[in-house]
């Protein structure tokens, strides 16, 4: 399926909001349905899946937060709208499982792009289930992340400390998606890790430093005051 073929669901109270996004979607060939509450969301679901979901925050009875953090954030990539544009905001709504975040008013064009950078990153339960004998690969790697081996793009095999190793696994098996510190922390906790947010900045500074010893391309992108992304699509090998 393409992404133009993908089927979208709009969860916005206002209806002015939500009639001009599905609208514009429409028009590029997205199928797009639309829900003005948590309740309505449900009963779409029930009626149909969604590849995509662009979910409102400040919403009456169940706000988005809730709702986002109901369904789960994993198997249906969710994009959050919202009028709150602080930090502090955009953190707990990636928390919540949301994929990506945009503050209210946006433009049309870069929700388009998003929309279409998120319909092709595999979710973090494709990528586990994708994970064969042979491993998985990401611009040029190879990684084995049940018996922990790694090979750079020329073949080389790059030893990993356990945390180093923990790490990479948590982006590998969220590609695309902008992890916390705090999330980090909780994939990581226990292995090289220390409770605090200083540590991840750390261990990832290492992790960037060793896989650039043996290739210059930027796996990890920094996103300034929330935390950090894997660039890369993964495929099974």
């Amino acid at each position: 399926m393409t992404d133009s073929m993908s089927s979208i669901l709009v969860v916005d109270d206002d209806a002015s909001i939500r009639d001009a996004i599905a609208d514009f979607l429409g028009a590029h060939g997205y199928a797009v349905r639309a829900a003005a509450n948590a309740a309505g969301c449900d009963r779409a679901l029930g009626e149909a899946a969604a590849d995509l979901i662009i979910l409102d925050v400040m919403m009456p009875g169940e706000d988005g937060l809730s709702l986002c953090r109901r369904l789960g954030g994993g198997d249906i990539p969710i994009l959050m709208l919202s009028a709150l544009d602080a930090v502090t905001d955009r953190i707990v709504g990636l928390e919540v499982g949301a994929w990506d975040y945009m503050t209210k008013p946006f433009e049309p064009r870069e929700l388009l792009a998003r929309v279409r950078a998120l319909l092709r990153r595999p979710s973090a339960d494709r990528s586990d289930q994708a994970q064969t004998a042979q491993g998985l690969t990401f611009a040029g790697w190879w990684l084995d992340i049940e018996e922990r081996r790694l090979r750079d793009p020329a073949g080389r095999a790059l030893v990993l400390t356990e945390g180093e190793h923990a790490l990479l696994a948590a982006f590998v098996r969220r590609p695309g998606r902008i992890l916390s510190r705090d999330t980090l922390l909780d994939l990581t906790r226990g292995i090289d890790s220390a409770p605090y947010d200083r540590a991840i900045d750390i261990a990832v500074s290492r992790l960037r430093r060793k896989l650039a010893e043996a290739d210059q391309t930027a796996l990890i992108e920094t996103v300034r005051g929330v935390g950090y992304r894997f660039v890369p699509a993964v495929r099974p090998a």
